[in-house]
């Protein structure tokens, strides 16, 4: 604990004295495109400087900025849609190109947020909050120096995936976790809701599939409240065929033939699929697609598809065998063609969109080939280590969009440093520094064309060794300062040594807010 305490009390003194403190020093990611003209600074003062903005879709944005300048400043300012002089004014700008486009303009006359979207409009405040966090001594005197920014991201789809169903998150907790997604402008939450330690969400037509801790219904559609109002996405994931111990606990006639008649307990049972042959698992499996469709909006549905012990379970399945055989199949591997072809007819029926991990016909490199052939409406997300650059070639040959979360760069619940160990399952995990996540570059230096097709980044959080929400923020910061960069941020602005500064103002801001971080105390300057 004292060890502990010395290194925070560091932490602060360096952060409080860091010699950048401008506009500049705490803008995380990093802008596309930044000026900073010379000129007379703007001024916020009490009882005068009035905010306008368009319509209620920008009231929620419009009140966070009064918030904002309140909290960095002290200074209360008011809110007047109608206003017609105000000083801060929010605006859309059908000219700017891109869902999260935005600009921001500071003179001595006033502060312009324009944006393409409300979205980008969100994506904008974000970005003068981390303006104010930086310079300190202009907010001291409740200033603003000039500054133009126009802004937006290199990857559409930036994602931290959170896994209550390993270690139950409560709500509040999620909400905590979400407010920080939305200061580094990640849009995009995926909840990994079901494995074999839990299924953690409420469904009607079959209630005993819930676990004792579990979201009901309207936990969920709160989540997804919250979540929007911050331009936040939320994708469920529910895993199959593998993973999926929590539903055979439920519905053990669910089981591959030979496994009917064993007990599986939640928690401790392992590598068990769904029968592909048993045409209950389906109907099961549609139930909850159906009912998942409703909750959340998102036109994606995440549905595993990864790990699945299938020499285990459909390779000594007397119905499965014989369901292969019907098929004209040589391989066991072959039975997933038909089952994600059911499964997926519910999701499109839906207008909904599947996303699968991606997974190759070896699970070490070298690899060749996928390890059954993807529909062509697949999302899928890369992340064993060292087969991104395989799954990088397949899915651009196949034209299958990809999410990139290499277990080298985005594995975010991977020690940060040496013998930084979870207190419990330390399966021997390898180290992902946070430099190492800063080095990530998702088009992994590929020309223009050969990755067009991804879509993004996505941080992961496996929760079999994160109890609670501070052990997953204190796993995921600063390494998602990193990995935001790196999705939003084009290669030529990135910079390392530029990263390291700029990160530590907002790390203490983090501390302020009551997160819990580690304190990557191996690149402070000393």
């Amino acid at each position: 604990m004292t060890r502990t305490l010395i290194l925070l009390a560091t932490f602060v003194a360096v952060t409080l004295n860091l010699k950048a403190q401008d506009p500049i020093a705490a803008l995380v990611p990093m802008p596309n495109h930044v000026e900073q003209p010379q000129g007379k600074p703007f001024r916020f003062v009490e009882g005068r400087t009035t905010i306008a903005y368009q319509g209620e879709g920008q009231r929620f944005t419009a009140q966070s900025l009064t918030n904002i300048i309140e909290q960095r400043t002290g200074v209360t300012v008011a809110l007047d849609p109608s206003a017609k002089k105000a000083d801060i004014t929010l605006r859309l700008d059908s000219t700017l190109k891109g869902d999260e486009h935005y600009r921001i303009a500071i003179t001595h006359r006033g502060i312009a947020l324009t944006g393409s979207t409300t979205a980008a409009l969100y994506r904008a405040l974000t970005t003068l909050d981390q303006v104010l966090m930086g310079d300190v001594l202009s907010t001291a005197r409740d200033e603003m120096q000039p500054i133009i920014i126009d802004d937006a991201p290199r990857f559409a789809r930036r994602t931290l995936m959170l896994d209550p169903a390993r270690h139950f998150l409560p709500v509040a907790e999620v909400e905590h976790f979400i407010d920080q997604m939305a200061k580094y402008k990640y849009n995009v939450l995926q909840i990994h809701l079901t494995d074999d330690q839990g299924w953690r969400v409420a469904i009607d037509s079959h209630p005993r599939l819930a676990s004792a801790q579990h979201y009901t219904q309207d936990d969920l559609r709160h989540i997804v409240r919250y979540a929007a109002e911050r331009h936040i996405e939320v994708i469920p994931e529910v895993d199959i065929p593998g993973h999926t111990v929590a539903i055979l606990a439920a519905y053990p006639e669910l089981s591959c033939s030979h496994l009917k008649t064993d007990t599986v307990i939640v928690g401790q049972t392992t590598n068990r699929m769904v029968c592909a042959a048993n045409e209950m698992s389906y109907k099961v499996l549609t139930d909850v697609i159906n009912e998942l469709a409703v909750l959340f909006p998102s036109p994606y549905i995440h549905l595993g598809g990864d790990e699945a012990a299938v020499p285990a379970n459909w390779a000594q399945c007397a119905d499965c065998q014989a369901l292969m055989r019907e098929q004209g199949y040589t391989k066991t591997t072959q039975l997933m063609t038909p089952f994600f072809d059911r499964i997926l007819t519910a999701v499109r029926q839906h207008g909904k969109k599947p996303i699968l991990w991606c997974e190759l016909d070896n699970i070490y490199p070298p690899a060749n080939d996928y390890l059954f052939p993807y529909p062509e409406d697949v999302t899928l997300v890369t992340w064993r280590w060292g087969l991104t650059p395989t799954c990088l070639t397949l899915t651009q040959r196949n034209g299958h969009p990809i999410l990139m979360a290499p277990g080298e760069y985005a594995y975010l619940d991977y020690p940060q440093w040496t013998n930084d160990f979870p207190e419990f399952n330390n399966w021997g995990m390898p180290l992902s520094t946070l430099e190492n996540c800063y080095k990530f570059d998702p088009g992994y230096g590929r020309t223009a064309e050969e990755q067009a097709h991804v879509q993004g980044i996505m941080g992961t959080l496996w929760a079999e060794a994160i109890p609670n929400i501070h052990r997953a923020t204190y796993m995921a910061f600063p390494r998602a300062l990193a990995l935001a960069e790196a999705g939003w941020t084009d290669i030529p602005y990135r910079s390392w040594e530029s990263f390291k500064e700029r990160m530590m103002p907002n790390l203490y801001d983090l501390i302020q807010s009551g997160v819990s971080i580690r304190v990557p105390y191996e690149v402070i300057k000393k």
